[in-house]
């Protein structure tokens, strides 16, 4: 069974500074995750990434599904001691990673059906399968499936999306709750709508029931713009339980992390920072440069 527990520690206005407690270890909050998506963190070796600071990684189910395996994870103590991670994991469940395969996956009532865009091999996640998959994974905190849809998008296409990632939310807490003596983690749920207050505020009404360990506000960062998402997250966020985790998924923008954090979110990841980081990428404040110019070249300031 989860250990698993969440307390705010101090408050300013929305604000809060957090504690989470997990089995693996603590997580000071607010906290952002790095992506370690197939068990690593691309060009960063893990003890870096410890040296840093952080207290919690994220990986993703769908790449883990399919490389390096759940068979071979199996062998481990989860992907934590695959990676030589001896800290809190959080897994996606990969509802995002299969928005973005619109030409090699078919979602149902009963789930998602896709090619694995590796070798081809046919795949399908379901509610309940993807929990099973994210125990073998021993995650700390495990995302429930959901349909991260596109933007632009119409309203009654957002509705029917955010209908079926609540049926599908249920399916997911029953099978938690059913199987809780022998899962490893605590159980997120996600807040879908879209960019429309209504939908949203069903969501959050809808997936609050559910009871889940902490929530997730998804669908966001993808194409929106700040303005918009901040909007979002400005009428979403105070919506969720104040003793339970808040997660903003896929950001990681320094000013949209500290615009979220002033309205009340815990957690974030993003690929950003070793994305950009990578390519020679550096933030300085609220803005960048590119320390690949030229002028940069001979500049031995910090």
């Amino acid at each position: 069974m989860a250990k698993f527990n969440f307390k705010v520690l101090k408050k300013d206005g929305y604000a809060r500074k957090g504690l989470i407690e997990t089995k693996r270890g603590n997580i000071k909050t607010p906290a952002f995750m790095p992506i370690a998506t197939q068990g690593a963190v691309k060009f960063t070796p893990i003890e870096f990434i410890e040296q840093i600071g952080y207290e919690l990684t994220l990986s993703n189910t769908y790449h883990l599904l399919l490389r390096p395996g759940l068979e071979r994870l199996s062998k481990f103590d989860g992907v934590s001691e695959f990676m030589g991670w001896n800290k809190p994991v959080l897994t996606d469940s990969g509802g995002f990673q299969v928005m973005s395969l619109s030409k090699l996956r078919k979602i149902s009532e009963e789930g998602v059906k896709f090619q694995s865009h590796i070798d081809g091999s046919s795949h399908f996640l379901t509610p309940e399968n993807v929990i099973d998959h994210q125990n073998v994974i021993k995650s700390d905190i495990q995302m429930v499936l959901d349909e991260c849809i596109q933007y632009p998008e119409s309203y009654e296409n957002v509705k029917k999306s955010m209908e079926l990632s609540l049926r599908w939310a249920e399916r997911s807490r029953k099978h938690y709750t059913k199987n809780k003596s022998k899962i490893y983690g605590a159980q997120f749920g996600i807040i879908q709508g879209g960019v429309f207050e209504d939908l949203r505020e069903i969501s959050v009404s809808e997936t609050v029931n559910f009871d889940f360990e902490g929530y997730a506000i998804g669908g966001l960062a993808v194409g929106e713009g700040h303005e918009k998402m901040i909007e979002v997250v400005n009428y979403t966020a105070p919506q969720l339980p104040e003793n339970k985790v808040r997660y903003l998924m896929g950001v990681g923008k320094p000013n949209d992390i500290i615009e979220a954090v002033y309205r009340g979110v815990d957690i974030f990841d993003c690929v950003i920072p070793t994305r950009e980081g990578r390519h020679g990428i550096a933030y300085i404040g609220s803005s960048s440069i590119n320390l690949r110019n030229s002028k940069f070249e001979s500049d031995l300031t910090p």
